[in-house]
């Protein structure tokens, strides 16, 4: 044998194993190519046009098709209602299953069944399919310019009535925690169809400001709140951690109105801030879509173009993939029951 005989049958074996890579590789573009070629897909987004998670579907949806083999074309349907438990519904038991369409709701959707009648829920939020997060964040609560609400302690001294959408929304349910562990005396109205909505009723007067709605949805419909000569009156900020920026602007966290034993429960409710703009689809997805699905969410996060347009909008973007959010969903429902009914309270009084 000589002895170049095994260098060449190494080198044959090498070049056959990176032939079959390639193939498997190139096959597997093409299969993904087939489950959207000539498709449509449909992002359903569960709030109102022109709000903050509206701006964000709407942003997703012009970047997503470059990374989806068979570049399908895309839509966005507005379907607002119920704090996103209508579209929530929709996806899991009316939307189809094959991948072409897949839902933005707000994560009380998703936190709600939790602390709720089960039996009103026609879906199991551990079942659902996630394709990830464009946000991770802090909510913020706080009051109208021209409010004489200015300061977590004057709100501890006087009613305050907040605007929210519905029950099971974050403008529903942070204010009544916020009463239950520091001792606010929000009083909440509902009715209003979107975040837009809240905004207005504060400036007619109809109330003086509303809390649980992300920092990305001022810093998109009211910026002029944070800043500026018609500045609100920031009250608190709510996240895991303490957001430097939101400091800045003026709001104290959470964190220094509460007891100790209070940060288990307060920890679990803003934990769903993780997945504060999560996009799901239906259980039944198939494993193939829902692995082309979270790649290009991923990677058109990652767009030049993409990432431009969100900070000419002032639009924030902290994504997490869909194993995550979904590692953090079941987490959450895997809460000891005691601390579950204590949330059930605190939001629900």
């Amino acid at each position: 044998m000589s002895t170049l005989s095994v260098p060449r049958r190494s080198l044959c074996i090498a070049a056959v194993a990176a032939l079959a890579f390639s193939s498997g590789r190139h096959l597997d573009q093409a299969q993904a190519q087939d489950l959207y070629a000539g498709k449509q897909l449909t992002i359903v987004v569960a709030n109102t046009a022109g709000s903050g998670y509206d701006t964000y579907g709407r942003l997703l949806a012009r970047h997503i098709t470059k990374y989806i083999p068979g570049k399908p074309a895309v839509i966005v349907q507005n379907m607002p209602g119920a704090g996103s438990i209508k579209a929530t519904d929709y996806t899991v038991n009316v939307a189809p299953k094959d991948g072409t369409t897949f839902t933005l709701a707000m994560p009380g959707a998703l936190v709600e069944p939790l602390t709720g009648d089960p039996t009103k829920y026609r879906y199991d939020p551990i079942k659902i399919a996630y394709i990830g997060t464009m946000d991770s964040g802090t909510r913020l609560c706080m009051t109208r310019p021209g409010s004489l609400i200015r300061t977590m302690d004057d709100a501890r001294k006087n009613r305050t009535i907040m605007a929210a959408t519905a029950l099971g929304s974050s403008a529903f349910d942070y204010p009544h925690f916020i009463n239950a562990v520091a001792g606010t005396k929000f009083n909440v109205v509902t009715g209003y169809p979107g975040p837009g909505d809240l905004f207005l009723a504060a400036e007619r007067g109809e109330a003086e400001g509303l809390c649980g709605l992300e920092f990305s949805t001022y810093t998109t419909l009211r910026p002029g709140w944070l800043t500026g000569d018609k500045k609100g009156n920031p009250l608190v900020q709510l996240g895991l951690e303490v957001n430097p920026r939101v400091t800045e602007l003026g709001f104290p966290p959470i964190w220094d109105f509460i007891k100790p034993e209070d940060k288990p429960l307060v920890e679990l409710i803003v934990s769903q801030q993780v997945f504060q703009r999560p996009f799901l689809a239906p259980p039944e997805t198939p494993a193939a879509q829902l692995k082309v699905l979270r790649t290009a969410f991923m990677a058109a996060l990652k767009d030049p173009e993409l990432l431009e347009e969100a900070k000419k909008s002032s639009i924030e973007l902290n994504p997490k993939s869909g194993e995550e959010v979904e590692a953090l969903v079941k987490k959450i429902y895997a809460a000891p029951k005691d601390l579950i009914d204590r949330m059930a309270k605190a939001i629900r009084p």
